[in-house]
């Protein structure tokens, strides 16, 4: 417990009060009875917790400024996924490499971000969210600039697979981000984070369409690590999340944390102690990976782990898609089938991107804004859970459309742009939900490890898109389809719906939850 001795705070109720600590001020002073109850209207015992801080202090230019630099690594992360779908072409043309090292190209990403991703949600845990996304960035530049001088297709996947390693920690901005938003604002704000994803992501498309037809791949892996260079460069200004301090025992600093809020608001802080919850001090382990399988979590994290699973592997599955289809979706709809030996394609047969591609691929990229508004309409009117199982079915039946070989391009950009749209929306409303359903000791781990599940879709889409697809369309288009439908089911089956409710600050609190579900 904390009590703050600073003028002009607010108490919770929004009377401005001068604070006055219990045990500081002589009962027996000199002071006038009248005078001192005419200036002075204090509770001595009144208390708040962060939650009813960040909640009182409301949106301000605090959280403006925090959407941006975490909006900024989002937008770097976004780059690094979408050159995936640019880069393979690219390298089956420079060191005729066969579809299944292609597709070997963007597995090896996903599997470090994989390995990788509850290690981060366990540093963040330990040692602070803003420790961990430094780290990261200066990482992801690091192995990421080396990338545009491999000498060999070798070096490529080891440094490919060691930006996948550090791309695992970004998830984390989206926790930090969450825990200083108010509760009524917090599902617009994650969702429209996704803004900067779509961004960066038109923008990595818009910068190859400019350098990949005159530098090369090279170069544009080069340019890509652009906004992580940026990102890491203004580390030492993001803030640490006041929970983070209040569950690691320093409750000073988030007390400190809570003036900036207010300071940059303009609003006067609260008056009163800050509550540390005694469940969270006592507990000498936090960010361990066994207590997201407790009973009170156990079928929410396996629920989770499964959704996250199947939306990256139907959302990066389609980003992977939609450029093979542009390359040959012609010469797959004639043949139906093609033999297996095709898989194993030369030098000769390559087809670098156009600029009609890369044009098409961009239209196709926009359609995740349009997927952001309308999940943000939808998202706090009909809850979580809905959203995302109306998503996935709609996400199936497109790919149910993409079965059909259409005739012109113009109908296959637009199912691609519907479908986009659609799981983009879905990956966002899972963002909103998994920070808010996990308590404070357990968020970070709880978000990394569905990110590791996430990571072991991706892994496994780009035999589906890239290799699979080459021998069957309609099979190729069937799993996407299916792993929505079940992922619709598990949305669901979860026993909590989050929308309107404070994040949890531990896990007698999540099981209060989920009672009252």
């Amino acid at each position: 417990m904390v009590l703050k001795k600073t003028k002009g705070y607010q108490d919770i109720d929004g009377n401005l009060t001068l604070p006055i600590s219990k045990g500081l001020v002589d009962p027996d002073t000199t002071v006038p009875q009248e005078i001192e109850m005419a200036s002075v209207s204090v509770v001595p015992d009144d208390t708040f917790t962060v939650t009813q801080a960040v909640n009182a202090l409301g949106f301000g230019w605090f959280q403006v400024k925090l959407s941006l630099w975490t909006g900024l690594c989002w937008m770097a992360d976004s780059m690094e996924m979408t050159i995936l779908s640019i880069l393979s072409p690219a390298l089956h043309c420079t060191w005729h490499i066969t579809r299944y090292q292609q597709a070997l190209t963007t597995t090896i990403v996903f599997l470090g971000m994989m390995l990788s991703s509850t290690f981060w949600g366990n540093l963040s845990d330990r040692y602070g969210r803003k420790h961990a996304l430094s780290l990261c960035a200066v990482l992801l530049f690091y192995y990421g600039l080396l990338s545009s001088i491999a000498p060999s297709f070798m070096w490529m996947l080891l440094l490919r697979g060691l930006v996948g390693f550090a791309i695992g920690c970004t998830p984390q901005s989206v926790t930090l981000y969450a825990e200083f938003l108010p509760t009524q604002q917090r599902a617009k704000c994650v969702v429209l984070l996704d803004c900067f994803w779509a961004l960066g992501a038109c923008f990595e498309v818009a910068l190859a369409l400019i350098v990949m037809p005159i530098l090369g791949w090279q170069w544009l892996l080069a340019l890509s690590t652009g906004p992580l260079l940026a990102f890491a460069m203004i580390c030492p200004w993001l803030p640490e999340s006041a929970r983070y301090h209040v569950a690691s025992g320093q409750t000073e600093k988030a007390l400190e944390t809570l003036e900036k809020i207010a300071k940059d608001n303009g609003k006067p802080m609260l008056l009163g102690r800050l509550v540390v919850d005694d469940v969270t001090l006592s507990s000498p382990h936090r960010g361990r990976f066994r207590d997201l399988l407790v009973p009170s979590l156990r079928r929410t994290s396996l629920l989770l782990w499964f959704i996250w699973c199947s939306c990256a592997f139907c959302y990066y599955g389609l980003v992977l898609m939609t450029t093979e289809l542009f390359e040959s979706s012609a010469i797959a709809c004639a043949e139906g089938l093609r033999p297996a030996q095709s898989l194993d394609t030369c030098a000769a047969d390559c087809k670098p991107l156009q600029t009609t591609d890369y044009i098409d691929l961009l239209w196709t990229t926009l359609a995740e804004f349009p997927g952001i508004f309308i999940t943000i309409f939808i998202i706090e009117r009909y809850g979580r859970k809905k959203t995302m199982a109306v998503q996935f079915v709609t996400y199936a039946i497109c790919c149910c459309f993409l079965v059909i070989c259409p005739g012109k391009r113009t109908v296959l950009t637009l199912m691609l742009f519907l479908a986009r749209g659609i799981i983009a929306g879905v990956f966002q409303a899972a963002y909103v939900y998994t920070p808010e359903v996990y308590p404070t000791s357990l968020r970070s781990v709880g978000v990394g490890s569905c990110s590791a599940m996430a990571r072991l879709g991706a892994m496994v889409t780009p035999y589906v898109a890239q290799v699979l697809l080459k021998t069957s369309i309609t099979f190729a288009t069937s799993t996407y389809a299916v792993a929505a439908l079940l992922a619709s089911i598990a949305c669901m089956l979860l026993p909590i719906e989050t929308a309107g409710k404070e994040l949890p600050e531990n896990t007698s609190e999540q099981r209060q939850a989920n009672a009252n579900t």
